[in-house]
């Protein structure tokens, strides 16, 4: 299983940005398997942000619930993440991995969001 992460690199506080990460070598549709999103922002630890459940479930970090949409297109064998109202407390290396909270398997290679005006 491969997955990995696309967007935007720069991102202005208080915007809304998306990535998308592309999954290969197995179906985000496979029961039980979910699919999560995970950062770490510069010189910190990694932050569990949400995950999304083979039949679309979605469960969130209560720290991020708020401001944090995850969704997916099963025809492209996709999910993504949505997070709102950005500050450059947000700035951290984003990544996508196979798994929940306290299990992941296959990461994404990841992909560094700043923001910054």
């Amino acid at each position: 299983v491969q997955l990995q992460e696309s967007g935007p690199g720069l991102v202005k506080p208080s915007q809304t940005f998306s990535l998308t990460c592309t999954v290969s070598g197995g179906s985000i549709t496979t029961s039980y398997y979910s699919w999560s999103w995970i950062r770490q922002p510069p010189g910190k630890g990694l932050e569990w942000m949400g995950v999304i459940a083979y039949d679309g479930s979605t469960y969130y970090s209560p720290s991020l619930k708020s401001r944090t949409v995850i969704s997916r297109d099963t025809s492209k064998n996709q999910f993504s993440l949505q997070l709102r109202s950005v500050t450059p407390e947000d700035t951290a290396v984003y990544y996508c991995a196979r798994g929940s909270s306290w299990s992941t398997d296959y990461w994404g290679q990841g992909t560094q969001v700043t923001v910054s005006s």
